[in-house]
């Protein structure tokens, strides 16, 4: 008995050794992958390094490639702006008197690998603007100003904007999906978009309204209306919030502009504040260069993190990458458009973009580490940016795609 005993203790001691053995194994295996864990770069602020395609697991050649067939790509549109009024209809607002030609940044893995043209000129970046307005309101989501998105706007705006039957449900979420079917004016334009004198080439026939909710139309009226609701949650102009709570943050440059039209002024706790728009499609909006253009799209491929800092809440960015859900809403999120349906074909599924007239783009794909801006382009842009995606090299065992 006493020699089972003593066998029996042995095996018991063996295992308990083993587990112990196995457990310092796992938690140093453990410790190693969270040492090898890639750490995210931000660029600090007048500087961006630069890394050669090799070096992120690109190929040079093809990338060389994808930017010259970009570079040979340039807009239509003149360089003087003198369409302007024809294609939107009679101005609010400035506009340049003329812009640089197509330019563009290829940033991977949080490096320039790629760039071309004058990525320092600032000119106007239409539409993007609207993303930029959404960050915004994430802002506001993370300081609690907007504690609900699918709460009525009026019953925090008691402007008057909101009074009517027909606006009185439309929601923030609404106005971040460009479904809110808000009816009035803003700032001498009505949100019917009926005539050519007021709206130009972008003029449309009259239609019933819809529900809140329920139809999706892109619409820059309801847009500055939303502006104007934000402007009067921050009790701030919205160019002050987006410089000292983002832009700052992220080291953007002092070059850039939010300009309002030269009437969108209001009484904000009895002070006078401009309130701007999300384009330029009647003058103003934001003024801006590829770089900063950059460094925007790289915080929302960080999913709103800059460094230790979390700008825009994470389920924030995560809801605002959700296409809305009314019948005829195209792929689109919290004013930022998706490719969660393929539209796109040769493209993620995962992967999402800022747009605005010109054309000025900001592509972001995740899958990729990978941002693309690309402004005054014409026609190629889902070929410009399949053609940077395959210069990424397939991984290596030791490697990351």
């Amino acid at each position: 008995m006493v020699v089972k005993t003593s066998s029996r203790r042995s095996r018991v001691e063996s295992i308990l050794l083993l587990a112990s053995v196995l457990s310092v194994l796992t938690v140093a295996t453990s410790v190693a992958v969270v040492a090898q864990a890639p750490v995210s770069y931000y660029p600090p602020p007048n500087q961006w390094a630069r890394k050669a395609p090799a070096e992120v697991g690109m190929d040079a050649a093809k990338l060389s490639a994808a930017i010259e067939f970009a570079k040979a790509r340039e807009t239509a549109w003149p360089r003087d702006f003198s369409t302007q009024e024809k294609i939107f209809g009679s101005l609010l607002g400035p506009i340049p008197k003329s812009r640089a030609g197509t330019s563009g940044l290829v940033i991977r893995r949080g490096y320039i690998v790629g760039e071309f043209g004058d990525t320092s000129d600032v000119a106007p970046t239409y539409s993007v603007a609207k993303s930029m307005l959404a960050t915004v309101a994430g802002v506001a989501v993370r300081d609690r100003l907007i504690t609900n998105l699918e709460s009525p706007v009026g019953l925090q705006i008691t402007d008057g904007g909101y009074a009517s039957r027909q606006n009185l449900k439309v929601t923030w979420k609404n106005h971040l999906q460009q479904e809110t079917e808000w009816e009035g004016e803003m700032w001498g334009k009505k949100h019917d978009f009926v005539g050519t004198a007021a709206f130009g080439d972008g003029e449309r026939k009259p239609r019933d309204l819809q529900e809140a909710g329920t139809f999706y139309e892109y619409n820059d009226v309801r847009i500055n209306r939303f502006s104007l609701s934000m402007l009067r949650v921050f009790k701030k102009p919205i160019p002050e919030v987006f410089r000292d709570e983002v832009m700052n943050v992220i080291g953007a440059s002092n070059t850039w502009q939010w300009i309002p039209y030269d009437t969108s002024y209001a009484e904000v706790d009895g002070k006078k504040m401009p309130s701007v728009s999300g384009g330029t499609r009647w003058g103003g909006g934001v003024w801006i260069n590829a770089q900063d253009m950059a460094r925007f799209g790289y915080l929302w491929l960080r999913g709103g993190k800059w460094g230790d800092k979390q700008i825009i809440p994470a389920a924030y960015v995560k809801q605002a990458l959700v296409p809305a859900q009314a019948k005829n809403s195209p792929d689109y999120g919290f004013l930022w458009w998706l490719n969660t349906r393929a539209g796109a074909k040769t493209l993620p599924t995962n992967s999402f973009q800022a747009q605005g007239a010109g054309s000025n783009t900001i592509f972001v794909s995740p899958d990729h580490d990978l941002v693309i801006v690309w402004r005054w382009h014409g026609a190629g842009k889902e070929q410009f940016f399949r053609q940077v995606i395959d210069a990424i090299q397939a991984p290596t065992s030791a490697g990351r795609r």
